[in-house]
């Protein structure tokens, strides 16, 4: 994971395994909105209306405001699934906020039951090339 700060929020940047690509097809019956369908403060781009919320052409990478969307924390990386302190034993890995313990799995969706009312943001973003992603720009132009 990298986090970088775009518009005064950072912005995580994680590197999925395909292990971590399962725990989020693992986790659709346990968050609160699968689908993305209520955004936060930004509308979800429609390039990443897939089921890891990314990019087709790249899935493994995730791409998520970190502003956790009750109290704007910072939520933390917990990765590691199973049982560990403030998190359930069944945990599949995914952010903590440690304001009022709000969860988001490995694809930044809200589980249910949590302070939090929405998923992690997804800005715009696109590849300049394999290892290069600029944030706040895609095919339609600035965000």
């Amino acid at each position: 994971m990298m986090a970088i700060a775009w518009r005064g929020m950072p912005v995580f940047l994680v590197a999925r395994t395909d292990s971590m690509l399962a725990d989020v097809v693992a986790a659709d019956a346990m968050v609160a909105d699968p689908a993305s369908e209520r955004p936060f403060s930004m509308r979800l781009p429609p390039y990443c209306s897939t089921e890891y919320r990314s990019r087709a052409s790249n899935p493994k990478l995730l791409v998520v405001i970190g502003v956790c969307t009750h109290l704007g924390c910072t939520p933390t990386p917990r990765f590691v699934p199973g049982a560990q302190p403030n998190l359930p034993d069944n945990w599949p890995g995914g952010f903590l906020c440690p304001c009022h313990g709000s969860t988001y799995d490995l694809a930044g969706r809200v589980f249910k039951d949590k302070p939090a009312p929405c998923n992690l943001d997804v800005p715009r973003f696109e590849f300049l090339s394999s290892s290069t992603v600029v944030i706040g720009r895609d095919e339609q132009g600035e965000a």
